[in-house]
């Protein structure tokens, strides 16, 4: 028996073939491009990417002449939704996270509900990013889409129902939406009163894991299926990676390190209150049954180190190209061996979690005539990881322990860099042998779901192989530390000079 494991990004998709001994047997990676329709716009075509969807599952099951294949689930991205009418047609783009409208509506919220209420229902604090501030633009701008909408579905329920499910999402994805009650698992009334947005254009909300159709006759047809397929419920990326990561248990938190840095550690009560809403941390369920989920993040991390290359990096690129190795390895092998007397404050796209500030900007503090650009690469990496070690640590006042982490992405190829993180932050940290972390997630739930494991866990064992460890060198953790504690001074003195104009 086998599953297959998506994974629907915001420039790509993904799909993986696991089989019962938990090996990834054949994998399918596309891209495609959202669209700017308007300054400011950041929106992504439904039809697009079902179409992209398509391909790699074909792509995938093209390659693979073995074991019947018996569920297939989905990890998709959070916040945007799609308009469906009455017959399940498209009506408009999905809003990304990133797009620039919805900030009125935000203040509309805020006016009818205090933000610890609104913390305390949805999990989450009023934002523009959530799908709800981007509804309600809808219903204000573009009546005759909102009045046509049937139902604003997540992607994950988007995706299973054009391959055959009813409409639906996963716990996960509802409440990235800003309009879920996270303890009673369901949508809330009273937000969706506050925001004017009618309950019956909201999906159903079942479980991750849940089995929640089957594939359409037709499409199993056309991709050469004779069995019956399974259709469960996936859910949000990141909270899908961490399961695919192998954290189940809390005090575990996963670290996606690519373009940004998301650390999210799991626990088993929602963690409901002022600090974790002052910080912007999030309280969601996990697609783990009674687990919750938080994201702390940075919108620098793989970016920052792209800034430098593009910027500093041109010879460089050029030796790793007659190299034939990557750049980014190249460089932090290169880099100063030494602790660095630099400060880079990695703001160069706004602040996430704790200070949610996306008007400050970045800052390279303590450059003199003697630094080189092997310094700067490394005074980079410290700052993307003091921005971990800030979080880990407004977490911890919130009621959040974090005390190992397991890291994926396109960052974890240097062990050079994982050991200066392990040691920055004092704790272990492990990668994996592969960097499926998403479609392995969805693989666990669809898995577990088609009878292939008992459970999670037991699925989690066998499917999540871990790659290498890294322990913290105590010695030079001490001295982090105290260089950390003059890193957390640099934020408010650089707010209070006008370093957020």
């Amino acid at each position: 028996m086998a599953v297959i494991g998506i994974d629907v990004g915001t420039t790509g998709c993904k799909a993986t073939i696991i089989n019962n001994m938990g090996q990834i047997c054949v994998s399918e990676y596309v891209e495609y491009t959202n669209q700017k329709s308007t300054p400011g716009f950041q929106e992504i075509d439904a039809n697009d990417v079902w179409k992209n969807v398509l391909y790699v599952i074909e792509k995938c099951v093209s390659k693979y002449k073995n074991e019947k294949i018996e569920a297939i689930s989905v990890s998709t991205l959070g916040e945007a939704v799609v308009p469906l009418n009455e017959k399940g047609e498209v009506l408009g783009v999905g809003m990304l996270y990133t797009d620039a409208r919805g900030t009125e509506e935000v203040a509309e919220l805020e006016k009818g509900m205090d933000r610890i209420k609104f913390m305390k229902i949805s999990g989450v604090y009023p934002q523009k990013m959530y799908s709800l501030a981007k509804i309600m633009w809808i219903k204000k701008h573009l009546p005759e889409i909102y009045n046509q909408t049937k139902v604003f579905v997540p992607f994950d329920g988007f995706i299973l129902s054009r391959l055959g499910a009813p409409i639906h999402t996963s716990y996960s994805l509802a409440a990235r939406t800003m309009a879920f009650n996270i303890t009673e698992k369901k949508w809330s009334k009273e937000i969706l009163d506050v925001a004017g947005v009618s309950m019956h254009k909201m999906p159903e909300a079942v479980l991750s894991g849940t089995v929640v159709g089957h594939m359409s006759q037709d499409i199993a047809r056309k991709m050469g299926f004779t069995n019956n397929i399974m259709l469960v419920a996936g859910g949000h990326d990141q909270s899908c990676a961490t399961l695919g990561l192998g954290v189940y248990l809390p005090e575990t938190a996963s670290d996606g390190l690519g373009s940004v840095e998301s650390i999210n550690p799991i626990f088993d009560k929602p963690i409901l209150n002022a600090k974790m809403a002052d910080d912007g941390f999030a309280c969601v369920p996990h697609i783990i049954k009674d687990m919750y989920i938080t994201y702390a993040f940075s919108y620098t991390a793989g970016r920052l180190f792209k800034w430098y290359r593009d910027v500093f990096a041109q010879y460089d690129m050029l030796r790793a190209k007659e190299k034939g190795c990557d750049i980014y390895t190249m460089l932090i092998d290169e880099m100063s061996d030494n602790i660095s007397d630099l400060y880079v404050l990695p703001y160069l796209a706004g602040a996430a979690t704790p200070y949610m500030d996306d008007k400050i900007q970045g800052a390279f503090i303590g450059m003199t005539l003697d630094t080189k650009l092997q310094d700067l690469v490394r005074a980079c990496l410290e700052g993307m990881t003091f921005e971990s070690m800030l979080n880990i640590e407004h977490l911890k006042n919130a009621g959040v322990e974090v005390k190992q982490l397991k890291a994926a992405g396109g960052m974890t190829k240097s062990d050079k860099f994982m050991q200066m993180k392990a040691d920055m932050m004092g704790i272990e940290i492990s990668t994996l042998q592969c960097s499926e972390a998403g479609t392995l997630g969805v693989g666990i739930l669809a898995s577990v779901a088609a009878g292939i494991y008992p459970n999670i866990e037991e699925a989690t064992k066998s499917i999540v192989k871990v790659g290498r460890v890294f322990r913290p060198d105590m010695q030079k953790h001490i001295i982090y530390k105290e260089k950390f504690e003059v890193y957390k001074t640099i934020y408010p003195a650089l707010k209070q000079i006008g370093g957020n104009k």
